[in-house]
């Protein structure tokens, strides 16, 4: 029987050979000095090698652990490579392992398909790795039952996640429906779960939408003492109305000032399309100022404190509107969308327009690559007119109502 000092001691030759360690185990040892576990044993008659690792990965213990199992499984009548070649596939049947090869598919589809943005890749690895993996994850994927995966939705419900268990749910159901594709399921068992969740009750980002209301805000955000960066951020804001994670990401980059425009590539959109910020006169001076600040320093417009590594944090612009006084039900930075939505709205702009710099879903994808080619122009101006409007705001004089471009 071999021993952890003689296997040390063997020396590689020109050739490989074995060493035995009984049981039909041994190990084979390669001229590049390489050891490789084997066992050897018969089926039927029909001689057949198992690789059981590589020294000293696996210890002489462990080989000697996995050369006893299959010699038990032999002893049932079962062959140990079909074993082991069953139990793979049997892995790559659980939830996780489709789940998993689902979520790579979509980061890096085929040909024609759209790619998920970044974001929604990580919201929904996110989801299914904090509440669906740790009970069901294991579980193979066609055994799952309508009342398993109910029961794990229900313990986020108890959390008061509700909009995150129906989301969680819809992410279940998109793997599932993958798994029928492929074959590991019989059918999409979240069809059986509608209406068995409590319903979400809609919230509304807080927003100031009346304007004397806005003109104090923007009165309140040029008066902002606190970090220089963080200032800039929610000056910019009102003016770009993008989403807040598109905002405090911003790279240098994807700006050019010049041409006064901001293009966020699709990797970085909710909806996995590039989208272009045409940028006001007023942005542009903002964006000067900041550029000797963190232009040179590092990829990100708006950089974390604590490094100029990392994107400004989630939470800097919200708390930045606490500080001015401005409560989570009064205004958030998410705020700022729906605020330019309903003003612009109400001033009479084209609502396909709106919708347009919003960079909400376009399900008509003619109507989309239209869209996107030639009602730039039209953007250009609103979003000048837009900024010209919150400055009038701002200076507390009277206001007017803005013309939409082409409005009659």
């Amino acid at each position: 029987m071999l021993s952890d000092t003689a296997i040390r001691a063997a020396k590689p030759r020109e050739k490989p050979y074995k060493v035995s360690d009984g049981g039909g185990l041994y190990l084979l040892i390669n001229p590049n000095g390489s050891r490789w576990w084997r066992l050897k044993y018969r089926v039927a008659g029909k001689e057949k090698l198992l690789s059981m690792g590589i020294y000293p990965d696996v210890s002489l213990k462990t080989a000697r652990d996995r050369r006893d199992a299959a010699r038990k499984l032999l002893s049932d009548g079962l062959d140990p490579s079909v074993a082991r070649q069953t139990k793979k596939e049997a892995a790559s049947d659980t939830f996780e392992a489709v789940a998993r090869e689902w979520l790579a598919q979509r980061e890096e589809p085929e040909s024609g398909r759209k790619a998920l943005a970044s974001v929604t890749v990580a919201k929904t690895k996110w989801m299914l790795e904090t509440f669906i993996y740790p009970t069901l994850g294991s579980r193979p994927i066609g055994e799952i039952k309508p009342p398993e995966l109910l029961l794990a939705l229900r313990k986020i419900e108890k959390r008061g996640k509700h909009e995150t268990a129906h989301r969680t749910k819809q992410k279940v159901g998109q793997v599932f429906r993958y798994a029928v594709a492929t074959g590991r399921a019989e059918h999409d068992i979240t069809g059986s779960l509608k209406g068995a969740l409590a319903p979400v009750v809609s919230k509304n980002h807080a927003a100031i939408t009346d304007p004397a209301g806005i003109g104090a805000l923007l009165r309140a955000i040029d008066g902002y003492e606190g970090q220089p960066v963080t200032a800039a951020a929610l000056k910019l804001a009102p003016l770009a109305f993008v989403r807040p994670g598109e905002l405090r990401k911003a790279e240098w980059s994807e700006f050019d000032l010049d041409a006064a425009e901001w293009r966020i590539p699709a990797a970085r959109m909710k909806m996995g399309e590039r989208h272009i910020v045409p940028l006001s006169t007023q942005a542009i001076e903002i964006l000067r100022e900041l550029e000797p600040l963190t232009g040179g320093t590092g990829k990100y417009v708006f950089p974390s404190l604590r490094g100029f590594d990392r994107p400004m944090s989630e939470n800097t612009v919200n708390a930045a509107l606490r500080r001015l006084g401005y409560t989570g039900q009064e205004q958030t930075g998410h705020g700022f969308r729906s605020i330019a939505s309903t003003c612009l709205n109400e001033q009479g702009f084209n609502s396909d327009l709106i919708e347009l710099q919003l960079a909400h879903a376009e399900r008509n994808k003619v109507r989309a690559a239209y869209n996107r080619a030639e009602r730039l122009a039209e953007r250009r101006k609103m979003m000048q007119a837009w900024a010209d409007y919150l400055d009038g705001l701002k200076a507390g004089g009277k206001i007017f109502n803005l013309r939409s471009p082409g409005r009659g």
